[in-house]
């Protein structure tokens, strides 16, 4: 019993063709009435005349109706109407086609008027909504007036972002931020946030082509905003960048302003000194200085450099620790260049003057110990066979050389100053202390 009841079960709830539901059936498509009688015809034209004499622009068009068939003659002022015609007339109950026989009517009266009067629709339309807009226009002027108030609060923005550069980028996104919020608002006073959604879209893809444009500024304002953060130098530092030196006057929004070594102004995009190599020496006080001097191929250098080496230290400006140092640079072909290396405090020594008076000491010294700075030696080649031209030069007598002014004792001792030379500071100091409205540098905030 089992054996046949299983089978049925299971066909039973698989269902027809395997499990798939059957469709429905469609409905047949309509077809045309093999017959019509008069009266139908007539229904449909009066039907579509009563509706054309409703819509304005289609009196002037004229209905015919045979057998099912619509036909539109007349005229009509546009190409619009006499589809808007056609449109009206498939929709009638009866029709079977529409032959679309209308004519654009080109008569001047005909075609200005419904202009003229759809003008002055809106210009009334305009008149009206004036008070609308006088109120809408207000409101999003009051909203921007009181961003740009709040904006102006230096002290409220200073509270909030200690740093200068923060504060101002800070008060430019609240202005902006309270402009776009008074245009929203009046544009929902009108009624036409539909146009909010056009405008930003526009003001998106012109927003990425300014952003092209450009993006040079971009980078050095989001440079400004990085250096103002890390703050990588203080006012009056001895810097180095991309090989240009200088002491630092100040740092803007656009620009790190120095003046260099000979007194002159020298701006620098922040864009490249965000990604230079900046090298400071004031950072740390002591500096190490080096210079070469060669001795005779035929003294020993060890000596030589010993000789150097307390020399260098007999000045009273040369630091003990780190202590000073000499090595072998190389060895030419008439000559051994040693290179000397001492350390100097810059706040009381003058990295230039130190190294130039060290550099005289040592020389004085190897000459005192008996060692011989020697000079280039070149070797002339003349050909035997070649004959001198014109008289031997006539022996004079030869001149007493001139006696050197002695240098007087205030003379001999400025020119053993060592004491650093402050007339680039104090240019500095004078100009930072005539203006300091923009200056990113902060001396609260940790130097990097």
């Amino acid at each position: 019993m089992l054996r046949w009841l299983l089978p049925a079960l299971a066909l039973f709830l698989a269902g027809p063709a395997g499990g798939q539901v059957p469709e429905a059936p469609t409905d047949p498509a309509p077809v045309i009435a093999s017959r019509t009688a008069a009266g139908e015809d007539r229904d449909i034209a009066e039907r579509i005349e009563a509706i054309f004499a409703q819509v304005d622009g289609l009196q002037g068009a004229e209905v015919r109706v045979s057998s099912g068939v619509v036909t539109l003659t007349g005229s009509v002022a546009t190409p619009r109407e006499a589809e808007q015609a056609e449109a009206i007339a498939r929709r009638v109950a009866g029709v079977v086609t529409v032959q679309n026989a209308l004519e654009r009517d080109l008569d001047v009266r005909t075609n200005v008027a419904p202009a003229v009067e759809r003008f002055e629709g809106e210009m009334r339309g305009l008149i009206q909504g004036l008070p609308l807009l006088g109120v809408a226009i207000g409101v999003a002027a009051l909203i921007g007036f009181a961003g740009h108030l709040l904006a102006g609060v230096g002290r409220l923005w200073t509270w909030l972002t200690p740093n200068a550069f923060m504060a101002e980028l800070a008060a430019s996104s609240a202005r902006v931020v309270f402009i776009v919020l008074g245009v929203v608002i009046g544009l929902e006073i009108l009624g036409a946030t539909a146009l909010l959604g056009a405008v930003l879209g526009g003001a998106g893809v012109i927003g990425i082509a300014l952003g092209f444009a450009v993006r040079d500024t971009v980078d050095n304002y989001v440079s400004s905003l990085m250096l103002s953060l890390r703050q990588p130098f203080r006012a009056n530092d001895h810097v180095v960048i991309e090989g240009q030196e200088g002491r630092v006057i100040r740092l803007t929004s656009r620009a790190t302003v120095l003046m260099t070594l000979d007194g002159n102004h020298l701006r620098i995009p922040n864009a490249i000194v965000f990604k230079a190599v900046i090298l400071n020496y004031t950072r740390n006080p002591q500096r190490r200085f080096q210079f070469d001097l060669g001795v005779d191929a035929k003294d020993d250098p060890l000596q030589a450099m010993a000789v150097g080496l307390a020399t260098i230290n007999d000045q009273p400006f040369v630091l003990a620790d780190p202590e000073a140092s000499a090595v072998i640079q190389e060895v030419g072909d008439s000559n051994i260049v040693l290179r000397f290396f001492g350390w100097i405090d810059q706040r009381e020594t003058d990295f230039l003057k130190g190294r130039s008076l060290c550099i005289q000491a040592v020389k004085a010294a190897l000459e005192d110990g008996g060692f011989s700075l020697p000079e280039p030696i070149y070797r002339l080649r003349f050909d035997p066979g070649a004959a001198p031209s014109g008289l031997p030069p006539q022996p004079t007598a030869p001149s007493a050389p001139a006696q050197p002014r002695r240098p007087s004792a205030a003379e001999t001792r400025e020119a053993r100053d060592t004491a650093p030379a402050p007339a680039v500071e104090e240019l500095v100091r004078q100009e930072r202390a005539g203006t300091q409205r923009g200056d990113l540098l902060d001396d609260r905030r940790p130097i990097e």
